[in-house]
């Protein structure tokens, strides 16, 4: 019995010294792929900048534009599609090109210093952006975030900077651009206007608040997107009982960075002063029974298809400073007005 006893032990400590080598060959092996993916990725970037920079050269030499003219791309790529492959077609050779345009120095630029997370795929959504402040932002949010392609591809599409940058002084514009957005307080979080596209809801079409939320929550991930960096989701129709009667928050969410929920309530219609007074309420009582020592108070953010700013200022008057009413759209902003409105303050 005790010979028995002491191989089981025996097999038992095999396993476990057996499953730590393990794990630390997995490691190891995952430590690699990840520093060759991460190799791959700057000399792919490295390689097509440098092409770039061969084609402008080349296009530079005295008469070369008038000899080859429109046809230099496409002729070329016919040679280097014959030569190296696939990956040398004509609209990759015109990006390539666009990318040493754009990004004439690499050495110092965060284009290639920051390999891991922003690849070529990225870079070719980067220089479909002609303005420079627009184009600085977006690779600032993408690096700092670690925005997918898609990711990328959307907050683009929905004019992110335009919609932050239409409610900022020049001076203001200009960080936002320089820098990615800054979070240091609340007015920084929220935004005036949500686009909410992604959840594919006509226009004129009917729909339920309950209807809306599942949406939401179907589609949690681009949401997330939505609001911005720091927001991490607690729960859907969040309880609370106030003399014993039921209310339900449509939205909690926890901001990480300015350490405090974020309370949401949606509205199919236009907002009356009857919901600003209740979300006022629920911020009341997060910050007295929610709240824990760390937690600073409460935003409340009431998302409305409609806004009467005259009945917002005058519903919210004397109100608590972090509750805001936004408007939410079901559709694409038009980029050209809202750029518009950022070179009139850029001017």
């Amino acid at each position: 019995m005790g010979k028995e006893k002491t191989e089981m032990t025996l097999i038992s400590t095999y396993d476990t010294d057996l499953m730590q080598l393990a794990d630390k060959i997995v490691a190891e092996i995952e430590s690699e792929r990840k520093q060759l993916a991460v190799s791959i990725n700057q000399t792919i970037k490295r390689t097509y900048w440098n092409v770039g920079r061969h084609i402008v050269e080349f296009e530079q030499k005295g008469n070369t534009r008038a000899k080859y003219g429109t046809q230099l791309l496409t002729s070329l790529a016919k040679i280097l599609r014959a030569r190296v492959g696939r990956g040398y077609s004509r609209p990759n050779l015109n990006n390539m090109r666009k990318f040493y345009l754009l990004y004439p120095i690499c050495q110092t630029s965060d284009i290639f210093q920051t390999s891991e997370n922003l690849t070529w795929s990225h870079i070719c959504e980067l220089i479909t952006i002609d303005n420079d402040l627009e184009r600085e932002f977006y690779e600032k949010e993408c690096i700092a975030e670690n925005w997918t392609v898609d990711a990328l591809h959307r907050q683009k599409e929905s004019g992110l900077f335009m919609r932050l940058a239409q409610s900022k002084d020049k001076e203001s514009i200009l960080q936002l651009a320089h820098q990615g957005q800054n979070l240091q307080k609340v007015e920084d979080v929220v935004k005036d206007t949500y686009t909410l596209e992604f959840l594919g809801i006509e226009e004129k079409k009917r729909y339920k608040e309950s209807e809306l939320e599942q949406k939401l929550i179907d589609n949690m991930q681009t949401f997330l997107l939505e609001l911005g960096k720091g927001f991490a989701f607690i729960r859907r129709q969040y309880p609370l009982i106030i003399n014993n009667v039921h209310y339900r928050i449509d939205l909690v969410f926890y901001h990480r960075i300015l350490k405090c929920f974020v309370l949401i309530d949606l509205k199919r219609g236009a907002v009356t002063h009857k919901d600003i007074g209740q979300m006022n309420m629920y911020m009341g009582y997060f910050a007295k029974e929610e709240n824990v020592e760390g937690d600073n108070p409460p935003i409340g953010i009431i998302m409305s298809h409609y806004r009467d700013e005259l009945l917002v200022e005058y519903a919210t008057y004397g109100m608590d400073a972090n509750l805001f009413v936004s408007k939410y759209e079901l559709y694409l902003p038009d980029k050209d007005e809202l750029r518009k409105l950022v070179a009139e303050i850029l001017k």
